[in-house]
């Protein structure tokens, strides 16, 4: 039988909720989480230890860096066949693919959490967990990047998204759909992700913004990223990578003074595209020397853009790890 490791950070599915204060609390002992799960233990022997025991709007870089680092050092341990990380769902996301970002492919690597306290009607902690050791102790996870495992459905990191502030399906994979499933008998792993760079890095640069373009914006709040020491920006565009023209100034000016500014789309689905001539379309942003995520979200760009700062500033490696998406 496969050893799987859970290693907790905080979130709901450490949480109970306390009818004194109407309001929800974490819970005191990581081990509490398998107990409402009696049948865990003949899927895999699991391990259990806590990482932090924090919301996940409360975790710093410095928190997924040492994630990081605690998860590279387990997968070491000949003793351990794979991991399953218990996290908030808030950004959970991002640490998934942060996870994905600096791992290489081997064992596996399952992030999960919940919507709901443990002792709310309809808890779905229980059962996301049991479905994530149930994966991570799957011979079909093997090598298949960091996976997300909620609501029955088995997400590749980088795809994955939260789409809805309270309903238990809110993990969903825009444009591609999950990669697996689970049923009662068996893990369904039926799309491959594809492969990509890993950046071996320890630690992310934590000086890069994330702005959303609208309606008549200017860019002020980008002219403030540059003077307050910015390494990196991320642009969420309008549809397929356009910004209002009194935005280009202040991206003429982050580029020049070695800001690395990264294109993504505010749009739910699709690319960013160099189609439009235009002022502030995204053929002009290319040619200033903007990058271009090829499908990523915004706090999803923003996290990579992090990790590979920690590894170079050189604008065409970085535009090779994010044109290989």
């Amino acid at each position: 039988m496969k050893t799987i490791l859970i290693l907790t950070t905080g979130g709901t599915i450490a949480m109970i909720e306390d009818a004194s204060s109407q309001s929800v609390r974490p819970v005191e002992n990581a081990a509490d989480l398998t107990q409402a799960i009696p049948n865990l233990n003949q899927y895999a022997n699991v391990l259990v230890e806590a990482y932090s025991n924090l919301p996940s709007p409360h975790l710093t870089l410095e928190d997924l860096a040492g994630l990081g680092r605690v998860v590279k050092e387990k997968l070491l341990q000949e003793d351990i066949d794979g991991i399953v990380v218990t996290h908030g769902t808030d950004t959970l996301e991002e640490t998934a693919y942060y996870l994905d970002l600096i791992l290489p492919p081997g064992k596996p690597v399952i992030v999960t959490g919940a919507m709901r306290s443990s002792n709310e009607l309809g808890a779905d902690g229980p059962l996301n967990l049991l479905n994530a050791v149930r994966t991570a102790a799957s011979f079909d996870a093997i090598g298949q990047g960091v996976l997300v495992v909620f609501n029955d459905d088995i997400h590749a990191a980088r795809f994955v998204t939260k789409t809805h502030t309270s309903n238990v399906a809110t993990f969903q994979s825009p444009s591609v759909g999950p990669i697996g499933f689970l049923d009662k008998r068996s893990v369904q792993i039926r799309h491959v992700p594809k492969p990509h760079a890993h950046i071996p890095v320890d630690g992310l640069v934590p000086q890069v913004g994330l702005l959303k373009m609208a309606y008549g914006m200017d860019d002020a709040l980008l002219q403030f990223l540059i003077d307050s020491g910015s390494k990196g920006v991320v642009i969420e565009a309008l549809g397929l990578g356009n910004v209002p023209p009194t935005v280009v100034p202040g991206i003429k000016r982050a580029i020049e003074s070695g800001v690395v500014v990264v294109l993504v789309s505010r749009c739910f689905n699709g690319v960013v595209q160099d189609v439009y001539g235009y002022e502030g379309g995204g053929k002009q942003l290319r040619d200033l020397g903007v990058l271009f995520s090829n499908g990523l979200n915004g706090q999803k760009a923003r996290i990579k853009l992090m990790t590979a700062l920690q590894e170079t500033s050189d604008v065409q490696h970085l535009n090779q790890y994010f044109d290989q998406e």
